[in-house]
C-alpha cells in the first residue's frame, strides 16, 4: 500500500510529485504478490487449456470459469467483509485486472466485478448490498452494466430508456440497451433509465417479467465474451432497487467509469506483457539469413520501444492505484452514506483514470501491432497468437468511453477545476507562457531535468490556450485533445521517472533508469508536435514564432545516443524472455 500524504488530483501538472506519494509494483506487499501468484496458477492450469472453446463462445463454459474465479476469491477483493468480501482494496483490484488480462475472460470479469458489482459496493444501501453482493462475490450471480443504447453511447444523457413511477413507489422501465458485456449470461444488471428526464440507476434482475435478452453479437475480437442487446417492456422494478438517489444516476455512472478506466489500463498492461513475451519468444526462434531475427537491430529497436511504453503504462497504473487507495482508505462503505464520500474520492482522480485508459489502450495497440510485424506473415494467421492479440486489443479504445471522449474529459476537468479555484493551475500556466522564450534545454540532461522542461512546455501551452480562447476553449475540441495529450505524456513520463528514482534509492540495477531516460526522450519527441499544434491554433505572427522557438529549445533531443540506449534495453528484455519488471503474467 502506498504511503505519504494524499496528493490532489492534477497537482502533478503544476509541480513534481513526491516519491512518497507513488506506489510502484516493487512496493506491493507480500500479500499482493501471493494473490497474483495464486490467480496466475489458476489461469495457467484451469483457463488456458479452455481458450479455444471459450473463443467459440461457449457461454456455459464461461460461466464455469467465472464460478471458478469466484470460488478462488477473486471477486471478493473490493467488497466489505460484511458482505462476503475481503475488504475494499483498489490496489488488489488493479492487480487482478492486470493478472486476469486474457482477452474474453478479462472482459467478462471486468463487467462483473468493476462495473457490475462496484456500483452496489460504493453507492448501494445496506439492503441492496446484503441481497446481491454475497452471491456475486461467489460467482453464483453474474453482473452486467447496461448504459449504452443505439442512440446513446458517449452521450449518456441522451438515453431513451424511460422509467415511470407507479403510485406504490415502484418504477416501470421501457426501452433497450446495446453492446452489453455479459448480457447473455448475467443474472443482475446495473441499468440506467430516465426518471422525469433525469438519469437514474437501477438494479434489474434477469427474471423480471418484460425483461428480454437479445441475440449474441458477432465481434471483431473478444469473441468468447457475451455481448447482447437488452429489451425492457414495462419492466417493474421496486423502489428498493434504485442505486443512489433518483435523478442522480450520473454520479454513479461517471464515478464507476473512473474505476473502470483505471482497470482497463491495468488490463492493457497485462495483455501487453503477454504480447511482448510471445513476440520475444518468436524472435529468438525465428531464423533468417542464418541467425535469429532477435539479433537484428531493427527487431531489437521494436522490442525496446515496446518495453519502454509498457514501462510507462505499468508505472502510471500502480501510481494511480495508490492514489485511489489513499483516497478511499478512510471511507466506511458498510454504511448508507459511504457513496457520497466515495464519489468525491473517485472524482478527485477522474483525469488520472482517463489518462490510464487512453495511454494504456494506445500503448497496447502499439505493442500488438509491433508483435504482428515481428511475426511477419505468421502474424496474419489465426493459428498464431499475434492475430488474436491484435483483434482483442482494438476494443480498448472504444469502451469505457472512447479515447476521444476521454481526451475531452482530461483537459476539460482540469480546466474546470482551475476555473473554480480547486487547482492553482492558471497562474502557473501564465507564468510558464510568459517565460517560454527564455526557456532552454541542455546537453545530456538527466531524466528529471527533461521532465521539468516537459512540464514547462505543457503549462505554457495551457497558458496560451486559456489566454487566447478563454471560455470558448471547450468549443475547440482539437485544441483540448492536444492539451490532453500533453498532460497524458507528462503524467506517463513523471510516473516512469519517479519509479526509477525510487529504484535507484533502493539499489536497483539500472534498467529502470535506462527505461525512464529513453521514455522521457520519446515523450519529448511526442510533445513537440503537440505543442506546435496548440500554439499554431491559438497564435500567429511574431509571438507564434517566438513561442515555437521556445518550445523547440525546451524539448530538444538531448540524448547522446538513443539507439544505443534502446539496444541496451532490448538486450535485457531478450535475455529475460519478455518484459523483465513488475509482475509476470499467465
Amino acid at each position: 500500500m502506498a504511503t505519504g500524504e494524499r496528493a490532489e488530483g492534477g497537482r502533478w501538472i503544476i509541480a513534481p510529485a513526491q516519491p512518497s506519494q507513488v506506489l510502484t509494483p516493487e512496493r506491493l506487499s507480500d500479500e499482493h504478490r501471493l494473490i497474483a501468484r495464486t490467480v496466475r496458477a489458476f489461469l495457467a492450469k484451469e483457463v488456458a487449456p479452455l481458450d479455444a472453446r471459450l473463443e467459440e463462445k461457449d457461454l456455459p463454459l464461461m460461466r464455469g470459469v467465472l464460478a471458478g474465479l469466484g470460488a478462488l476469491g477473486v471477486f471478493a477483493a473490493e467488497v466489505p467483509p460484511e458482505y462476503g468480501g475481503l475488504g475494499p482494496d483498489p490496489v488488489t483490484g488493479v492487480l487482478l485486472a492486470e493478472t486476469i488480462s486474457r482477452g474474453s475472460v478479462s472482459s467478462s470479469v471486468g463487467a462483473h466485478v468493476t462495473i457490475g458489482m462496484l456500483p452496489i459496493v460504493f453507492f448501494g444501501v445496506r439492503a441492496q448490498r446484503t441481497r446481491y453482493l454475497p452471491r456475486m462475490v461467489t460467482g453464483e450471480w453474474i453482473g452486467a452494466y447496461a448504459l449504452t443504447e443505439a442512440t446513446a453511447g458517449s452521450d449518456a444523457l441522451s438515453l431513451r430508456t424511460a422509467a415511470v413511477r407507479d403510485p406504490d413507489g415502484s418504477y416501470r422501465l421501457t426501452g433497450s440497451k446495446q453492446f452489453i458485456t455479459n448480457g447473455g449470461i448475467a443474472d443482475v444488471y446495473v441499468l440506467y433509465a430516465k426518471v422525469e428526464g433525469k438519469l437514474t440507476c437501477f438494479i434489474v434482475d434477469r427474471a423480471t417479467p418484460g425483461f428480454t435478452v437479445g441475440p449474441e453479437e458477432h465481434k471483431l475480437g473478444l469473441r468468447g465474451s457475451s455481448t447482447t442487446s437488452l429489451f425492457l417492456d414495462n419492466v417493474r422494478v421496486p423502489r428498493e432497487n434504485v442505486i443512489g438517489e433518483p435523478g442522480r444516476g450520473h454520479v454513479v455512472a461517471l464515478n464507476i467509469l473512473n474505476v473502470g478506466r483505471l482497470k482497463l489500463g491495468a488490463g492493457c498492461v497485462g495483455a501487453a506483457k503477454r504480447a511482448l513475451r510471445d513476440a520475444v519468444a518468436y524472435a529468438r526462434e525465428r531464423r533468417q539469413f542464418g541467425r535469429p531475427i532477435a539479433s537484428f537491430g531493427l527487431i531489437r529497436q521494436k522490442v525496446a520501444r515496446m518495453a519502454i511504453r509498457l514501462y510507462l503504462a505499468e508505472s502510471m497504473v500502480y501510481r494511480t492505484a495508490g492514489l485511489l487507495d489513499r483516497a478511499l482508505g478512510g471511507i466506511d462503505l458498510t454504511g448508507d452514506r459511504g457513496g457520497a464520500e466515495a464519489a468525491r474520492a473517485l472524482e478527485e482522480y477522474a483525469p488520472e483514470c482517463a489518462i490510464n485508459k487512453v495511454f494504456g489502450s494506445e500503448m497496447l495497440d502499439f505493442v500488438v501491432d509491433e508483435m504482428v510485424q515481428i511475426y511477419g506473415g505468421y502474424g496474419f494467421i489465426e493459428d498464431y497468437p499475434a492475430a488474436r492479440a491484435y483483434r482483442d486489443a482494438r476494443i480498448n479504445r472504444l469502451y469505457e468511453g472512447t479515447n476521444e471522449i476521454n481526451r475531452l474529459v482530461i483537459a476539460g476537468q482540469v480546466l474546470r477545476r482551475a476555473a473554480r479555484g480547486r487547482l492553482p493551475l492558471l497562474d502557473a500556466a501564465k507564468s510558464a507562457a510568459e517565460g517560454l522564450g527564455r526557456a532552454g534545454g541542455g546537453s545530456d540532461a538527466p531524466a528529471s531535468d527533461r521532465l521539468a522542461r516537459a512540464r514547462t512546455a505543457t503549462l505554457a501551452c495551457l497558458g496560451r490556450a486559456v489566454d487566447r480562447l478563454g471560455p470558448d476553449l471547450e468549443e475547440h475540441q482539437e485544441v483540448l485533445a492536444a492539451l490532453s495529450d500533453q498532460m497524458i505524456e507528462l503524467f506517463a513520463a513523471e510516473s516512469g521517472v519517479l519509479r526509477a528514482e525510487l529504484d535507484a534509492g533502493s539499489g536497483g540495477g539500472g534498467l529502470m533508469a535506462d527505461l525512464a531516460l529513453a521514455a522521457v526522450g520519446e515523450v519529448a519527441g511526442r510533445l513537440r508536435p503537440l505543442a506546435f499544434e496548440v500554439l499554431t491554433a491559438v497564435e500567429d505572427g511574431p509571438q507564434l514564432a517566438r513561442d515555437l522557438a521556445g518550445i523547440g529549445g525546451l524539448l530538444e533531443d538531448t540524448s547522446s545516443n538513443t539507439p544505443a540506449l534502446r539496444r541496451s534495453i532490448a538486450e535485457r528484455v531478450l535475455e529475460a524472455g519478455g518484459y523483465p519488471l513488475g509482475l509476470p503474467v499467465a
